[in-house]
């Protein structure tokens, strides 16, 4: 007989994570393509042209790529006379495009001269990024952040406050170093260094305020490249203020390094409630893809389960079941299809990022997670029957055979798709 003790199930442990900090909702942007960062609003994702701003025609076509893959606010860098002048024909040719993403500005040393010369430009972002530790230097600094504060208020426009662990504030660091040093328990260098970044931002941003620019135009930032200290510093940003969060690892590297140290920072502060804005800084491969920055982001969102962008493809990682390649050129081909097609399907079939689809190599857990999807193919591992069951809302639907079974699927998922979430009739038959 069964122990009673055995019978009864453990207290169910927190699967949720936790409710998202309470902070200032901003306004970012235009008409229709404004967005609302923090305040409890859907986390934004944000990238970052690396073309040079001046030239206008490739700049153009960076934000309109980025957009259409689903960045809801784009970085431009804004570094000289030529850029400055070159934005608000950026935002003329976009806006013809019907391309409305809002526009941040990146200023650096000459930001102030930058915006007071070339209003238009002023006029065109919808978002001014300052760096606190090289907004100016010395005597220079208090006054060349207030120009570019009060431009900012003059305009009605958003500002970052985004300080960074390679751009500190040397004569605050050097302040807290020397205190630090004095103290009868001085701490760890490094931890100095943390409430150096930290200090930097909340300082500039009340400084802000006290200008004159309010508090829900205020955004701030500490960007550190290690994931430890990222960590550690926006967990004492959450617990002195309330102001909007942008997240991101700067410097976080190229490929599967960048991804996964993002993924790894992020991940953890978004499960804490921290964050209202993120971005993930990867290093393209030499003429590689700018938008895979933006996709990463929506993955870590969706996977999370904050946000839904595009239909999930789950796949097996196959084993000596599966030495065939056709499910995994199946569930890549399926992947692109997607994509592809999103930025079309997202218009005519509201709903349809919700879509989870199972592409699985063999019989162990194939038919069980493509019943757990909404659309699912089994695929037969080595030496089993040269058949796959297609499963629809749980339910077997058919079985595919023969040498056209991929170009089938996906005949299969687009009048799934657009008879679920477009109401157009069934076009595949039952088994």
């Amino acid at each position: 007989m069964t122990d009673a003790a055995e019978t009864c199930l453990p207290d169910p442990i927190a699967a949720e994570p936790a409710p998202r900090r309470k902070t200032c909702a901003v306004r970012i942007g235009f008409g229709a393509g404004a967005v609302t960062v923090g305040g409890g609003a859907p986390i934004v994702v944000q990238s970052m042209t690396n073309t040079d701003t001046a030239d206008v025609d490739s700049t153009v076509a960076q934000v309109t790529a980025l957009a259409q893959t689903g960045s809801e606010l784009v970085r431009i860098t804004v570094d000289r006379d030529e850029a400055a002048a070159a934005v608000p024909h950026i935002r003329e040719k976009l806006d013809k495009k019907g391309i409305n993403v809002p526009l941040v500005g990146d200023f650096h040393y000459i930001g102030h001269k930058l915006l007071a010369d070339h209003p238009a430009c002023a006029e065109a972002l919808a978002k001014y990024r300052i760096n606190p530790g090289n907004v100016g230097f010395k005597d220079k600094k208090d006054r060349q952040f207030a120009a570019i504060v009060e431009l900012a208020a003059k305009h009605d426009k958003a500002v970052r406050i985004g300080a960074n662990w390679g751009s500190l504030d040397q004569e605050l660091l050097t302040h807290l170093m020397d205190i630090n040093a004095a103290s009868e328990r001085p701490i760890d260098a490094r931890a100095v260094t943390r409430e150096a970044l930290v200090r930097s931002a909340l300082v500039s941003a009340a400084r802000a305020e006290e200008i004159g620019l309010a508090k829900n135009r205020i955004v701030i930032s500490a960007k550190v490249s290690a994931v430890q200290d990222l960590i550690a510093v926006y967990r004492m940003l959450a617990e002195r203020s309330d102001y909007a969060l942008h997240l991101g690892l700067t410097e976080a590297g190229m490929g599967t390094k960048g991804v996964v140290a993002s993924a790894s920072a992020l991940g953890v502060l978004l499960q804490d409630g921290i964050g209202d804005t993120i971005r993930v800084s990867l290093t393209p491969e030499p003429g590689g893809d700018r938008s895979l920055e933006v996709r990463v982001a929506q993955e870590i969102l969706q996977t999370m389960g904050f946000r839904t962008f595009v239909p999930l493809v789950a796949a097996c990682p196959g084993c000596g079941r599966t030495t065939s390649t056709v499910f995994q050129e199946l569930a890549r081909d399926i992947q692109a299809h997607i994509r592809e097609r999103m930025p079309a399907w997202r218009a005519q079939y509201p709903g349809v990022e919700t879509l989870n689809v199972a592409v699985m190599g063999c019989i162990v857990n194939g038919p069980g997670e493509s019943k757990h999807a909404d659309i699912g193919i089994s695929l037969p591992g080595t030496g089993e029957t040269p058949a796959a069951p297609v499963f629809i809302d749980g339910k077997k639907a058919m079985t595919l055979r023969g040498e056209g079974i991929a170009e089938e699927f996906t005949r299969i998922v687009d009048d799934y798709i657009a008879r679920r979430y477009g109401g157009a009739k069934e076009g595949a038959a039952a088994e």
